[in-house]
């Protein structure tokens, strides 16, 4: 059955470095993906960068709705602005920054109703390979 999920219904998440709220998932009653509005602020002057996550079952797909950052991932760094995807493969390490001014706004898609469950945050780089 079709359904609007509005803004209030949205599941605010509390993840490190970023402001994140689920638009849709198994918890608003998706069966096979999810679907989140990520905000990235620029980094702060003697701010600690957050480090990396994996999602290790599932790839993500994310689209940048405006703009400017990059994504770190064991592939390289990839310079990212307005209109582009980025693809990260099943099992990447990876973290996205905002760069310049203004905050990096982003549409995340995952093939999964459950994102949380198949995914590990690491507080940094070095803990993140330590840990593989």
């Amino acid at each position: 059955m079709a359904r609007v999920v509005k803004p209030a219904e949205a599941k605010l998440l509390s993840l490190p470095g970023r402001s994140s709220r689920e638009i849709a998932s198994g918890s608003l009653g998706a069966d096979r993906l999810s679907f989140r509005l990520v905000e990235i602020v620029p980094p702060q002057p003697g701010e600690i960068r957050r480090g990396p996550h994996v999602h290790h079952d599932f790839e993500e797909c994310i689209y940048v709705l405006s703009g400017n950052g990059t994504t770190e991932s064991e592939s390289g760094e990839h310079q990212i602005q307005t209109g582009d995807t980025v693809l990260i493969p099943a099992g990447e390490l990876h973290a996205t920054r905002a760069s310049g001014d203004e905050p990096l706004r982003l549409l995340c898609f995952f093939p999964v109703a459950d994102v949380g469950a198949g995914t590990t945050e690491f507080p940094s780089w070095d803990a993140a390979r330590s840990a593989r």
